[in-house]
């Protein structure tokens, strides 16, 4: 996978995660003649709420996990690994070849992996979060869908 290509699949995933973090709001109608007013006090004080029982802030910026190696790192570490095996075996560039194709498809799964990891990560605290924050709001008389 060339360099164009890791970085447009790291700003996917950054968008999706971005897409998930707006469209997780969840709607929130006052069931017992709440004020505008009011309302926007208990959904701020539930927020903080949420946030100190969970240990997860949906309104902070979402730190991404940057690859360790890149694409072409794997590949030369492969290919350095695979001269060498070639060389026992008495062609150092198709090993080299060789070596530099699985090292670079090992690095592109293992990032893949790292980054499927964090999204995992990601939907399991926001779906606490959302469970804590709507459980007070309800608390507080709000219907929340």
């Amino acid at each position: 996978m060339k360099r164009g290509n890791v970085i447009a699949v790291a700003f996917s995933l950054t968008l999706g995660l971005a897409a998930a973090s707006w469209a997780a709001h969840p709607y929130v109608y006052p069931a017992k003649g709440q004020t505008a007013e009011q309302q926007q006090k208990d959904q701020y004080e539930c927020h903080e709420w949420a946030v100190q029982q969970t240990g997860f802030d949906p309104s902070q910026p979402v730190e991404q996990s940057v690859p360790r190696h890149s694409v072409m790192g794997g590949a030369a570490r492969g290919a350095a690994l695979g001269a060498v095996g070639g060389a026992i075996g008495g062609d150092a560039g198709k090993g080299a070849a060789i070596g530099a194709a699985v090292g670079g498809l090992h690095q592109v799964m293992s990032d893949r992996r790292a980054n499927e990891a964090q999204h995992q990560a990601y939907n399991a605290s926001t779906q606490s979060y959302d469970r804590a924050y709507g459980a007070c709001l309800r608390g507080r008389g709000y219907t929340v869908n």
